[in-house]
């Protein structure tokens, strides 16, 4: 007795809001035993003696331990015990006559049972399930809601035995949701009814079964609402989101109801916000089913605009210093997102017709908030409109500058909006088209003193417009920007010196950065007018509310640096490099959240890349810090319902629902730093090479576990682009060293080709991958490794072929549409995307283990046969031809025991309607006469009429052609020279020489080049022509080469031709006569050969 008590006053003390207490009874609860626990935790929950808050955080502690430690605490008790466990709770719940603390204890069945299901599905605890049919049924409105509670909470609970339940279930649902008498009742069942179908989500069958209990569910949510209840609500927006098939059948109404929700301002916020969702939602996840609603959507997207327009007056706003955050609970926010995500869902070609009108009576109204909610509709659906509206972007421009000069400020703040959202959105169509509009508009608008907040948002769209520029299109404005950057800087710092105001300051200097980011060294002249008053603010500008403006000069200096270069930089780099240090120096006292940390960790980076190797000898310095941040560890959580009410999402908190009432929490903050510093990471090591060495070993063992790291997939990104690097860097510590660094790294990354989730980060993995096989040669993957590998591969090929038959499913679904292909082509071009990869693999391997692996890559080929099928799509056949090509150039002459599998479609591809595929084909027919030896003599003989068919046809050299027959011209080129007697040559090489030079496929033109070096080395008679009548002819070849650059003066060749020059260049008669027929670029490149070859 006197233990419980002591167990009463722990519990107290750890809702004691007194920290030290709290921390010392935690770890106090904590050294109890399991099996203790629960006793105490049975009996404070049971004891009506005790105040009922100590009894609820009794409850809610015994729920958490059964959900975090069951298989630690439940399973090493006597089977007694165990039962005794399982009779208390469900007596507990009878007999309770707290409606809190039953539902809590609720909570803990649901959360038992949960556990209690085994492998096989069997409920281990079958009196719960009597306990659910017998409270159901009862005249207990208590236990009712109990039993609806528990199915809610955990609807898997009747396990394998559901089939056989189905109809008592639903019955059970039924005859609840009708309970006139107890609205609580029907809410639940609702809420239960909702619950099953989520958990049922992909069971197509049962959710027809349970269809018609939709209608009684939607008006349990207009029901609830009125009584000031959103969680029917809720399933429902849950609905939308997992399971919006179920809606179908009531789609109509369900669309009507949420409609007349949004629009009853006597309802919350948060209700209306919440019914805009359910459709915002179907928009998303069942597009092509809402797009056949279009009168409906088109009543949901004024809701939406209404909610825009849902401001408050406020005349301090446009002096505000600070930027405070969106209020994401306010209508106006919610309208704008709900319009942007309805528009990606839906598309353009439905949405813009629909808005159009809208806004355009918006603009046109004589108050501001009308004005200014229709500029912040066009910004908000500029992605998802984007075909659409860039056909009429003209109109859309003119209309938006005119705001740029409204009477009202946040007017003219949401026209800048809009202009810096479509400089994004339309890069760089529109910086092509509207420059000389949009520059004047901007800078005209950052000369409104008087209005910081709009000067401020000004300069911010100025920044997107500059960012995505082309270099010559802003050259010519580069005077007028300068100008006026410079004296609104130099304004600026007057006001910060006198009023301590900083906003515009801010945004000017990353202007300023981003001007000189694009100019490049064209910003040269313009260095010295700002370079001092930039560090004369790092220098001076140390308090703490100046954080955030000294980290963006931080970020201008160095990016004035990047473009300005090293030589122009140098006199200001050791100065600049001394604030830095200073700074750096001072790091360790950076709070956590301090803005400097990401913008000083850049800046290092870019320092790095002006100053090249000298910058090695400040890594000592600048790694601490950026290997701390790199190290960050997220704060996560794995909670269910219950403890997330207690956390908001507005404290940086981001969730994701696993099912179960269960979700993962992470707290954000520092995830963004710490992918930053993982990307600095990779470009030091980059940059250093083997100067980066010393910290190789430390950067490798932080990233490999990084590329497990599923908070962040940018943070995975870096992990998978360091290592190759970090390879590279070992290289120069010797073959041991950097074996056992490959030994580290090799087994987590073929894992993680196999477990990764993301396509793209996938893809960087595989090319990571590709890269350390051909880095590290034969024999770096053990056979254990091998196996796995190729088991994943398989798996991938598998994928493949099983997300192409999806997608023809969904072409035959009732709800495709051309929006729906759009989706599908650009899955399949993902697709492809990661088969290119599986290729990349497979030729590194092919490259680095020659013949050795052909017996491993029997496993796959059947896959890969499978691509080159006649009826399979182009790129499948072309990356089928790619791997074969790979097995011909490097496992020959084993190779041609699979010629039977790949000679036929390789042939037929040769004359593929597709370019690629003809690419693919030709390449491989060069490799047979180079590397495949006597066997593919025969076929190589077959494919030259063929070649010469794609290289002459009229249209043979159009854009979309001329690297396909570029490669069929190279491939005539090897047979010639490596088959030689399997082809008449005298008769094809006149023909061959014609088709000289190729200009874009640069790895084949060497070739070419190469053996036109062989062929005038031995005075071949028909390339040199009767008395070297074809020199003027081949100067021209070779000159136009070196135009094109398809020869670089690194290529041996190079060397070769250029002697071939010297030699004519003796003989002044022959010099003349060739350099005669070269106009003045051609005659140049053969100059520029001799002074470098």
């Amino acid at each position: 007795m006197a233990e419980q008590q002591q167990f009463y006053i722990l519990l107290g003390n750890l809702m004691s809001p007194d920290n030290n207490i709290r921390k010392q009874s935690e770890e106090t609860y904590d050294s109890i035993p399991g099996g203790n626990k629960i006793t105490f935790l049975l009996q404070a929950i049971r004891d009506v003696s005790v105040a009922e808050e100590v009894r609820q955080m009794a409850a809610v502690l015994l729920r958490r331990l059964l959900s975090s430690a069951f298989e630690e605490v439940f399973p090493g008790l006597t089977v007694e015990m165990q039962m005794a466990i399982k009779t208390e709770l469900l007596t507990a719940i009878s007999h309770e006559t707290s409606p809190n603390i039953r539902k809590k204890v609720c909570d803990i069945a649901a959360e038992l049972s949960r556990n209690l299901i085994d492998d096989d599905g069997n409920n281990q605890w079958p009196e719960v399930l009597k306990f659910l049919f017998d409270s159901v049924n009862s005249d207990n409105v208590g236990l009712r809601e109990a039993a609806l509670h528990i199915f809610w909470n955990f609807p898997g609970i009747f396990g394998n035995q559901q089939q056989h339940y189905l109809d008592v279930i639903k019955r059970m649902l039924v005859q609840c949701m009708q309970d006139q008498a107890n609205p609580q009742i029907q809410m639940l069942a609702s809420r239960a009814a909702a619950s099953f179908v989520l958990a049922n989500e992909g069971n197509a069958v049962l959710l027809k079964h349970f269809s018609d209990l939709l209608p009684g569910i939607l008006q349990s949510v207009n029901d609830s609402c009125y009584q000031g209840d959103d969680s029917v609500l809720k399933s429902l927006v849950e609905i939308a989101d997992t399971a919006p098939k179920y809606l179908r059948p009531n789609l109509e109404a369900t669309l009507q109801l949420c409609l007349r929700l949004c629009a009853d301002t006597n309802l919350s916020n948060m209700q209306r916000q919440l019914s805009l969702e359910v459709i915002v939602t179907l928009s998303e996840t069942a597009a092509a089913m809402l797009r056949k609603h279009q009168a409906l959507v088109a009543q949901s997207v004024p809701q939406m605009l209404a909610m825009m327009v849902d401001l408050e007056e406020d005349d301090e706003w446009a002096q505000a210093d600070e930027l405070e955050d969106d209020d994401f609970d306010s209508n106006a926010v919610a309208g704008e997102s709900a319009l942007d995500r309805i528009a990606c869902g839906l598309g353009g070609k439905i949405i813009l017709p629909i808005i159009k009108q809208h806004i355009m009576q918006m603009l046109q109204n004589p108050d501001w908030k009308y004005r200014h909610a229709g500029l912040m509709a066009l910004s908000a659906i500029g992605e998802g409109c984007h075909q659409q509206m860039e056909t009429i972007l003209n109109e859309i421009v003119c209309v938006v500058l005119r705001f740029c000069a409204d009477p009202h400020p946040r007017v003219r703040y949401a026209a800048c909006n809009a202009i810096g959202q479509m400089a994004t959105d339309f890069a760089p169509t529109f910086q092509k088209k509207f420059h000389d509009k949009v520059i004047v508009a901007l800078l005209e608008t950052m000369k409104d003193q008087g209005h910081p907040r709009v000067q401020a948002h000004a300069a911010a769209a100025l920044i997107n417009f500059t960012e995505d520029c082309p270099k010559s299109l802003l050259v010519p404005y580069l005077d007028s920007l300068v100008q006026h950057l410079c004296a609104i800087m130099q304004a600026k710092l007057q006001e910060l010196i006198q009023k301590g105001t900083k906003l515009v300051l801010e945004q000017v200097v990353t202007s300023i950065a981003s001007v000189a980011d694009t100019a490049e060294e064209k910003f040269v002249p313009y260095y010295d007018l700002f370079m001092p008053s930039l560090k004369n603010i790092v220098e001076n500008a140390v308090q703490k509310e100046l954080r955030l403006l000294r980290g963006k000069t931080i970020e201008c200096i160095s990016l004035i640096g990047l473009a300005v270069g090293k030589e122009k930089f140098m006199s200001d780099a050791a100065a600049v490099m001394q604030l830095l240090l200073k700074t750096q120096t001072d790091f360790n006292d950076l709070e956590d959240d301090d803005p400097q940390t990401s913008y000083m960790i850049s800046a290092w980076a870019r320092m790095c890349k002006i100053l090249g190797k000298e910058f090695q000898q400040y890594l000592p310095v600048v790694m601490g810090p950026l290997m701390r941040t790199a190290s960050i560890k997220p704060e996560v959580a794995l909670l269910d319902t219950q403890d997330m009410e207690s956390i908001s999402e507005d404290d940086g908190w981001e969730f994701v629902n696993l099912g179960d009432q269960q979700s993962f929490g992470i707290k954000t903050a520092g995830l963004e730093e710490k992918a930053t510093a993982c990307q600095m990471l990779v470009c030091y090591a980059k940059e250093l090479k083997e100067g980066f060495v010393e910290y190789a070993e430390e950067v490798a063992k932080l990233m490999v576990p990084l590329l497990k790291f599923y908070f962040h997939d940018g943070v995975r990104v870096a992990a998978a682009e360091s290592m190759p690097l970090l390879l590279e860097c070992a290289q120069v510590r010797g073959p041991q060293y950097l074996s056992d660094m490959w030994k580290f790294m090799s087994d987590p990354l073929i894992k993680s080709i196999g477990t990764e989730p993301d396509s793209d980060v996938l893809s960087e993995i595989m090319h990571s991958f590709a890269k350390c096989i051909e880095l590290m040669g034969d024999g770096c993957l053990e056979k254990a490794q091998l196996e796995e590998l190729g088991g994943i591969l398989k798996g991938k090929l598998e994928e493949h072929f099983k997300n192409q038959r999806l997608r023809q499913d969904k072409r035959e679904d009732e709800d495709y549409d051309e929006q729906v292909e759009e989706t599908l082509q650009d899955e399949d071009e993902n697709d492809v995307y990661i088969l290119t990869k599986v290729s990349d693999i497979l030729h590194s391997i092919f490259s680095s283990h020659k013949e050795n692996v052909l017996l491993w890559f029997e496993q796959l080929l059947p896959l890969i046969i499978e691509l080159l099928r006649a009826e399979r799509p182009w790129a499948d056949r072309q990356w089928g031809l790619c791997i074969f090509d790979d097995v011909v150039e490097h496992c020959s002459p084993s190779s041609f025991k699979y010629a039977d599998y790949f000679l036929g479609p390789m042939l037929q591809s040769l004359i593929d309607p597709v370019p690629e595929v003809r690419q693919a084909a030709a390449y491989g027919v060069g490799v047979m006469a180079q590397y495949g030896g006597a066997n593919y003599c025969k076929f190589c003989k077959e494919a030259i009429p063929r070649l010469v068919g794609v290289i002459q046809a009229p249209d043979s050299r159009s854009k979309e052609n001329v690297n396909a027959t570029e490669n069929c011209i190279s491939a005539v080129g090897k047979v010639m020279r490596f088959q030689p007697e399997w082809v008449n040559v005298n008769e094809v090489l006149p023909h061959w020489l014609c088709w000289l030079p190729l200009k874009e496929d640069k790895e084949e033109a060497v070739h070419t080049f190469d053996y036109l070096c062989d062929l005038i080395e031995s005075n071949n008679p028909i390339v040199l022509g009767p008395d070297n009548a074809n020199l003027p002819k081949i100067f021209l070849i070779i000159a136009d080469g070196v135009a094109s650059e398809s020869i670089k003066c690194e290529d041996a060749c190079s060397k070769r031709l250029a002697n071939v020059i010297r030699q004519v260049q003796v003989s002044a008669g022959l010099w003349t006569q060739c350099v005669s027929t070269l106009n003045e670029t051609q005659q140049k490149a053969i100059q520029d050969l001799l002074n470098t070859a």
